[in-house]
This record gives C-alpha cells, sequence and structure tokens, in this order.
C-alpha cells in the first residue's frame, strides 16, 4: 500500500498558524519532490508550496509566501506545512502530492494524499 496521509487540519482563528504533515507509507520520499496543494468546493486544485528532493530549495504561491514555510524530515519520512498568519481565504482542503524529479502539479504527479480540511474563521 502505498500512500501519503495528511494530518494536522483543522479550525482556527484568522491570524493563527497550523502545522500540516504529509507522511509517506509504503515508499520512501527521499527522492520525490512534495508539493502541498489546496483546493475549495467546485474550484480547480491550486499550487501552494514545494520542496525540493534534496530539500536544498522551496517555493509558494504568492498568496502564502511569506506565511507559510515548506519543510522535510527525511528520518520522519514526512513533509510539513507550517501555516501562519492564516487568513479566512485560506481555507480549503489541503493536499499533499510527490513526484520525481521534479515538483508536482495538480496534472502531474504520482501520489496523493486524502486531504485535511482547513478552516479559517471567527
Amino acid at each position: 500500500q502505498l500512500q501519503l496521509v495528511e494530518s494536522g487540519g483543522g479550525l482556527v482563528q484568522p491570524g493563527g498558524s497550523l502545522r500540516l504533515s504529509c507522511t509517506a507509507s509504503g515508499f520512501t520520499l527521499d527522492h520525490y519532490a512534495v508539493g502541498w496543494f489546496r483546493q475549495v468546493a467546485g474550484k480547480e486544485r491550486e499550487g501552494v508550496s514545494c520542496i525540493s528532493s534534496e530539500g536544498a530549495s522551496t517555493n509558494h504561491a504568492d498568496s502564502v509566501k511569506g506565511r507559510f514555510t515548506i519543510s522535510r524530515d527525511y528520518y520522519k519520512n514526512t513533509v510539513y506545512l507550517q501555516m501562519n498568519s492564516l487568513k479566512p481565504e485560506d481555507t480549503a482542503v489541503y493536499y499533499c502530492a510527490a513526484r520525481s524529479p521534479r515538483c508536482p502539479t495538480k496534472y502531474e504527479s504520482d501520489y496523493w494524499g486524502q486531504g485535511t480540511q482547513v478552516t479559517v474563521s471567527s
């Protein structure tokens, strides 16, 4: 069973923080670039952040730049998304995806997680 499992979502007030985790089961993420995506019901999935397989480079969507940080722990076979200063417009289902060797896109990915709901509301 090869899969990605996200966790850490929930309800948070505007300005708050959440840390999402993406853990691989059945394979190692060491040689995969891993990205985070989000999707609102009825709309297309959009890329949020990505980290290279070696962990040397990261990129973020303009909408989250300066607020979100992506990182990885090879020993734990896990990629994290630290989300700070959350806004209501960050509300979405967040998915992680893994692709080798380049960052996944909404069309090109080897693995997808099941998603975790993030709701930012007062």
